[in-house]
């Protein structure tokens, strides 16, 4: 531990979690007397908001995911942990790490996310995987491609139309891009590529349990939304509520429709990690903080990101979006610099919403920027510049931006590689067809 200039030690923050929230809280104490210790389950920190085109093949890993250490190399009052936390002692002020040893703490921020949610089907989990990681990303990426493959293996019609049914649970963000890019890639991205099957034919379903895709959004977006993704091919079936999943497809309203391949992004539910606080959670898992993101009785540990609950002024809770995690990362930091300076502690936090995007497909978006709203192609350029003007790293944005342009003009998506073996095949999904 290091010493101030007096001899004293510094006083120790620990941050659990190297997503937004955590990310931003760290580098906005760089310049305090204060040693930070930033653990995470992964190495890098990764930018979220683009994971589904990693899972659609338009991306690398590398494009949108940087190593913490290298984000942090020149923050000397950071170290980073690749660890992951069992335990949490408030009281005795420690974090017990999985593989022995502990870490002592003055200030705790624990910001480790979110994770998928089944609504109390975890059953589904192993045939509708969820969007949450590069791995998940990596898998879902060697099934969308393994069932086209697949298709042109199957011996029968059925089997065929099967593996070339794709069905998307939620019409949330994540859900509305991954079924506007699947269809895109369906009728362009694979033409010409296959011998016995016409990739075209692929139908693919949007299913949400409520009355319009992107709930967040207004009613013309909603409808423009909707519009777009038909637009694309994509079947949007709204107010019908999944009722069951399972390896040869899923069951709405009494009604089974077969596909060997649907993905989960209909909920998410609130890290495991913040059970361990001993403090009251909302529905979804989260901690209520108070307005300050402190827990109620411990006023030196922080909740923040997507694990944190929280009303704003109108009652709605903080949503669980990247720029709410930065704001709350960077206003933490605000805390803990008044504290260790002396000063007056800033004013409760307040969510600054600058409005909501989503993109559909190529050259289709949607953009509500309070109360003004655009969709097609302007909306699609500007939800396009604000990521690329997010990401972090310099050599991230030029790549993002090479591939985009790449698959803008020829619809051709550079990270269609599948590694590893294929579990389906090994049940007997698919058969090899006659010679």
């Amino acid at each position: 531990m290091d010493k101030s200039d007096h001899g004293v030690p510094r006083p120790r923050l620990v941050v659990i979690g190297g997503g937004f929230c955590g990310l931003w809280a760290v580098r906005a104490l760089a310049r305090e007397a204060i040693d930070i210790t930033l653990i995470d389950r992964a190495n890098h920190h990764l930018f979220q908001p683009l994971l589904y085109q990693v899972a659609t093949s338009g991306l690398s890993a590398p494009d949108i995911a940087a190593p913490l250490r290298h984000i942090l190399r020149q923050q000397a009052n950071v170290q980073v942990l690749l660890a992951e936390a069992t335990a949490i002692d408030l009281n005795a002020r420690q974090v017990q790490l999985a593989r022995g040893g502990t870490l002592s703490f003055d200030y705790l921020l624990v910001a480790s996310g979110a994770t998928h949610a089944y609504f109390g089907h975890d059953e589904w989990a192993a045939h509708a995987p969820g969007l949450k990681t590069l791995d998940d990303a990596l898998a879902i990426r060697a099934r969308l491609l393994r069932a086209f493959e697949h298709a042109e293996a199957a011996t029968t019609d059925a089997e065929r139309q099967a593996w070339l049914d794709f069905a998307v649970v939620g019409g949330g963000p994540t859900g509305v891009e991954l079924a506007g890019t699947l269809a895109e890639i369906a009728r362009h991205t694979l033409r010409q590529e296959f011998r016995r099957i016409d990739p075209a034919q692929a139908r693919v379903r949007l299913i949400e349990a409520g009355p319009a895709p992107l709930a967040a959004f207004p009613p013309d977006l909603q409808q423009r939304t909707r519009e777009q993704l038909e637009r694309l091919g994509v079947q949007v079936m709204t107010g019908q509520p999944v009722q069951h999943i399972d390896a040869d497809g899923v069951v709405v309203n009494g009604q089974r429709l077969p596909c060997r391949t649907v993905l989960w992004a209909a909920g998410v539910a609130a890290s495991p990690l913040g059970q361990l606080l001993g403090t009251p959670l909302d529905r979804a898992g989260r901690v209520q903080v108070r307005p300050d993101l402190t827990l109620p009785q411990h006023a030196d540990v922080f909740v923040g990101g997507d694990l944190a609950a929280l009303a704003q002024a109108n009652g709605k809770p903080v949503p669980g979006v990247a720029p709410a995690a930065k704001q709350m990362g960077s206003y933490v930091a605000q805390v803990i610099r008044s504290r260790l300076r002396g000063q007056p502690a800033p004013h409760a936090f307040v969510y600054r919403d600058y409005g909501n995007l989503a993109t559909i497909g190529r050259m289709a978006a949607v953009v509500d920027l309070r109360g003004w709203h655009l969709s097609g192609l302007l909306a699609w350029w500007f939800w396009l510049a604000a990521h690329v003007f997010f990401l972090i790293g310099f050599r991230n944005r030029l790549t993002v931006l090479i591939n985009w342009a790449w698959a803008y003009w020829t619809y051709q998506r550079h990270a269609r590689i599948v590694i590893g073996t294929d579990p389906q095949a090994s049940a007997g999904a698919a058969k090899p067809p006659p010679s």
